[in-house]
């Protein structure tokens, strides 16, 4: 199955790729989404920082990380700002600029003037809201783009976005590992910090008309009461809150990432090499989603998909309890399938969020609606952080004693299936096919890994190559 799937996306590939204009502004704009993915250089090294040079308890390290989240609850005050604000007259490059700019100072902040979690704090949430900003900004130029007739089909010039996300991700996916066997985190926060240079770099070729300032606020106002009216309707308000219950559960992530580093003695370069196949592996649960159940009802998806990633998510059991030893299983084989069986299904489990928020969104404000729905289920990734923090300092989990691991698992993962009380909340009888929700997903689908994705928020994925139902939360 997975030689077929590697053989329709290339053909894909291949069709996509056929008749597009190579112009410096497209080769700017693809830039942004490589930098975007290629920053999660830095993850495995922010993880050590924080637990080995500033001593912090799994705990800490949640409710920090939950925190650096938060940025990407405010996407659609980076739209309006943008729309409504131009500096010196332009809407896009300056933020872009700035974008990047930040990032860079950032990073360098990171590995230079960190020395207590209140400043590595700081700089984790700059960071965030550098690659946030970035996001929204390059987003909004890829649908000005599409709307023009230069480029090759509405689809070409988002899925090479989308292609170059992955790419950037996968770069870096071994090498953040690879940097941090060798080096200390400062260096690798300092290599960091070149990537987001290329953005500024980017926003000087993208080509974009002076705009007058706007006259009056009532353009905003029209735009806001849109989205207000339309979130105010049952059928859109509840199936958002069904998925931020499903996402804001519990995380038990960084508690794992203590235990396999200090019990089981995980060094970063195997944990590199682990985040490489499993980003490989969520590339290979979106292939499966689209191939084979993109046409599923909605209920008996989600309903399936978090019954079976809840039981998927108890196999961290063995490792914790050894089991796998005694099965003559080493705990690097172990958590290497592992992890790849659960980023796959974790993937899969998380396509139907996206495709539902692109179906959610009313003709003449997608965008708006859309980056708004991105930011409900990033603040729920927020509050599973920040309940897996409580309930890792009630159980006394720390960094030496993981005594209390197996219970922490199995709460966290079981209160996954709370959210199937209330499937009644999402649409009933509506296909994930079609022609128009066909449209729905491969939008969805650019937005994965910009949206939700590692760096960022949520569901049932891995974090640092860890076998864990959440991804990483710091959303880049």
């Amino acid at each position: 199955m997975i030689p077929l799937l590697l053989q329709r996306l290339r053909q894909l590939t291949l069709s996509q790729l056929q008749g597009i204009h190579w112009t410096p502004e497209l080769l700017g704009i693809l830039l942004v989404y490589f930098v975007q993915g290629a920053v999660g250089l830095a993850r495995l090294a922010t993880s050590f920082y924080l637990k080995d040079r500033l001593g912090l308890s799994p705990a800490q390290v949640a409710a920090l990380t939950g925190i650096a989240v938060i940025p990407w609850t405010l996407k659609p005050l980076y739209g309006l700002l943008s729309d409504t604000l131009p500096i010196g007259g332009y809407r896009r490059k300056p933020y872009l600029l700035l974008s990047g700019l930040l990032g860079c100072g950032a990073w360098l902040g990171m590995a230079f003037w960190a020395p207590t979690a209140e400043l590595a704090t700081m700089w984790m949430v700059l960071g965030s809201l550098a690659v946030a900003v970035g996001d929204v900004i390059v987003d909004s130029l890829v649908v000005e783009r599409v709307r023009e007739s230069d480029w090759a089909g509405t689809g070409t010039l988002q899925s090479l976005s989308w292609g170059a996300t992955a790419l950037g991700s996968l770069l870096t996916a071994y090498w953040g590992g690879a940097l941090l066997a060798h080096y200390p985190p400062q260096v690798v926060f300092a290599v960091t910090a070149l990537l987001p240079l290329l953005i500024a770099l980017a926003a000087l070729v993208i080509g974009e008309q002076p705009v007058a300032l706007p006259q009056g606020w009532d353009p905003l106002q029209q735009q806001v009461g849109e989205v207000w009216r339309a979130v105010r309707q049952p059928s859109i308000f509840l199936p958002v809150l069904f998925v931020f219950v499903w996402q804001a559960t519990p995380s038990s992530e960084v508690a794992l990432f203590y235990f396999v580093t200090n019990d089981l003695g995980f060094g970063p370069e195997f944990l590199g090499q682990v985040r490489l196949v499993t980003s490989v592996a969520s590339l290979i649960g979106v292939g499966i989603f689209q191939a084979y159940l993109r046409r599923m009802p909605l209920r008996p998806l989600f309903g399936w998909m978090t019954v079976i990633s809840a039981g998927l998510g108890l196999t961290s059991l063995i490792l914790v309890y050894h089991w796998n030893r005694a099965w003559g299983i080493d705990d690097h084989w172990f958590s290497l399938g592992d992890s790849l069986v659960l980023t796959v299904a974790g993937q899969i489990a998380f396509m139907p969020v996206l495709v539902l928020a692109a179906r959610l969104c009313p003709p003449g404000i997608e965008a708006t609606l859309f980056a708004l729905l991105m930011s409900v289920f990033n603040l729920a990734g927020f509050l599973s952080q920040e309940l897996g923090s409580l309930l890792m300092q009630s159980l006394g989990v720390t960094e030496t004693d993981f005594s209390a691991l197996g219970p922490l698992l199995i709460l966290t993962n079981l209160s996954t299936l709370l959210p199937l009380a209330f499937l009644a909340w999402l649409p009933e009888g509506i296909p994930l096919g079609g022609a128009d929700l066909e449209a729905a997903a491969h939008t969805s689908l650019e937005n994965l890994l910009r949206d939700v994705r590692p760096e960022e928020v949520e569901a049932a994925l891995t974090v640092e190559g860890i076998p864990l139902r959440e991804t990483d939360p710091t959303c880049s």
